[in-house]
């Protein structure tokens, strides 16, 4: 599997990651305290929907441009997504899309700041150009499993950290469950999103089962099937795994999930839910 990022930027798994992100940050600004963002794999930052390697592969088209030209695009619980996504292409272009640490911005307020890491030197070069002088993020070329070692808790102590892997190595669900407990026990008052892609029954379920016997608390995931499991190995769906979750944030990533699905989903082949799999 090889899930970086720049091939698949605004494709169904995309929307759903960023639209859901976007909940959980708006969430940490009911408070006046500061607080920090953590997106340990974070790509360039900004991608061109018109670049080679989108348009090799199209997905953007079962993606945004999908859900632009729909009456979901409207869904209230989307405006932070929305406008984010909107800010980006006025700032950058017509076919710009943003990545997460660039929608993680747009959404901090003054007091806020972002920690941004990226293990690919050409990206991490990228990411570095586009949050130049801006005295609210640092862009880090670094390993994000070894920042989950050295940086945490954040000096803010209210956060957010986002771990979404290109999954190009064996045992990378394995590694997620690993690191991200650990993390947890350096800072249980985080709240970690981990995004998953979903190929094989299997798979996904050893992967909720290694997360519920991790020893974490109060852990749920919001699954979105695009299309159910088949035989053929394929990217049938996207996984978002939340540790420490709002109290909103079920309730509304289940509506963001339903208001997508007949626009992302394969006819009415789609599903989506909401699993709580470690209780508080």
């Amino acid at each position: 599997m090889n899930y970086r990022h720049a091939f698949h930027a605004g494709n169904f798994a995309d929307v759903v990651k960023h639209a859901l992100l976007c909940r959980l940050i708006e969430y940490l600004k009911r408070k006046d305290k500061p607080f920090r963002v953590m997106d340990t794999h974070a790509g360039r930052g900004r991608y061109d929907l018109k670049a080679d390697e989108a348009r090799r592969t199209g997905e953007h088209e079962a993606g945004i441009s999908a859900l632009r030209a729909s009456p979901a695009w409207d869904e209230p619980l989307l405006a932070p997504y929305r406008e984010s996504v909107e800010a980006a292409e006025a700032s950058l272009g017509a076919d710009a899309y943003p990545g997460s640490p660039w929608i993680g911005r747009h959404l901090l307020r003054r007091q806020d700041r972002l920690s941004a890491y990226e293990l690919h030197p050409v990206d991490a070069a990228a990411l570095g150009e586009v949050f130049a002088g801006d005295v609210q993020v640092k862009t880090i070329e670094l390993d994000g499993w070894l920042a989950l070692g050295a940086h945490l808790p954040p000096k803010e102590k209210r956060g957010l950290v986002l771990v979404d892997p290109p999954f190009e190595e064996v045992g990378e669900f394995e590694r997620i469950v690993e690191r991200v407990t650990q993390a947890w026990q350096r800072w249980p008052g985080g709240t970690y999103a981990v995004w998953y892609p979903i190929k094989r029954r299997a798979q996904y379920e050893a992967f909720h089962a290694a997360l519920r016997s991790s020893g974490m608390r109060n852990v749920i995931a919001a699954d979105f099937f695009r299309d159910p499991f088949s035989a053929e190995e394929r990217l049938v769906g996207t996984g978002f795994a939340v540790v420490n979750p709002p109290f909103t944030f079920a309730a509304e990533a289940d509506a963001i999930l339903r208001a997508l699905r007949p626009v992302l989903g394969v006819a009415d082949r789609a599903d989506c839910g909401i699993i709580a799999l470690v209780a508080e």
